[in-house]
């Protein structure tokens, strides 16, 4: 029997307190956004680790890796990489991909790693998900710890002031035939997104929350962390970071 058709659980029925551990893994979050643009994303690892300089076979932590596709992108750009993420069904289905220069593990990104890296990649809004907005700190302290004495970090997150200004609070989006009805607000300085949705005679109602961080608000927590920001970017082609137009906030620091 698939995941799929077991009965939900009372995480997936209602909103947990740790509302990540149960949506990413189900199986219905990859079915939802099977559609993201991969070819995209490695243009923009392309460009991130050309402009970082990597050393050849340099070691790369993907932080929150997912299923580990972009750990095995950078894994074929000839880099050392380890794709840690919280998700047992994800690290379960990445591992399968292993080889001697590519593995991953089960890991909470609030703790730093023994080995250093050369770079670490948070992408693709891939922050904020905490209850406790003490974790976000934690987890940057964390980042920092883990880096190689030369070592840089990225984090790739939405840039909030064109998210609210572009947000769509209503919509239904049918992948597989499944109809997601999805609605997105602020509430208490969280982008929320309530996902609700039927398949085989179940209802499901999943609640995706992450901390409505601007680039001020990241600049307090990394100097609180003790990190250098070194530079900001506002798209996937390392364009300028423009407050208002910029689509994504993509900071590197150290």
């Amino acid at each position: 029997m698939s995941a799929a058709q077991n009965p939900p659980t009372e995480n997936q029925l209602k909103s947990s307190e740790n509302w990540y551990t149960s949506w990413f893994d189900s199986p219905y979050y990859h079915i939802l956004y099977k559609e993201r643009n991969y070819r995209e994303a490695q243009v923009f690892m392309d460009n991130l680790t050309h402009y970082l300089n990597l050393p050849e076979k340099a070691k790369v932590l993907d932080l929150a890796c997912g299923k580990g596709r972009h750990s095995i992108y950078l894994n074929q750009l000839g880099y050392d990489v380890l794709g840690a993420d919280l998700s047992e069904n994800s690290i379960a289905e990445a591992t399968k991909n292993t080889n001697e220069t590519l593995h991953f593990k089960v890991h909470d990104m609030r703790e730093p790693f023994e080995e250093k890296y050369d770079a670490i990649f948070n992408l693709f809004t891939s922050f904020g998900y905490f209850e406790n907005d003490e974790d976000n700190l934690t987890t940057l302290k964390a980042i920092k710890e883990s880096l190689s004495e030369y070592g840089f970090a990225v984090i790739d997150f939405m840039n909030v002031n064109h998210v609210l200004e572009t947000l769509v609070p209503e919509e239904t989006k049918t992948v597989e035939e499944i109809d997601f009805h999805i609605k997105r607000y602020l509430k208490d300085g969280h982008i929320y997104k309530e996902i609700d949705f039927e398949d085989k005679g179940q209802t499901f109602h999943f609640t995706e929350k992450v901390k409505a961080l601007t680039l001020k608000d990241f600049e307090e927590l990394m100097e609180e962390a003790g990190i250098y920001l070194l530079d900001i970017f506002g798209d996937y082609k390392l364009k300028k970071f423009h407050k208002t137009d910029s689509e994504r906030l993509i900071m590197i620091f150290k």
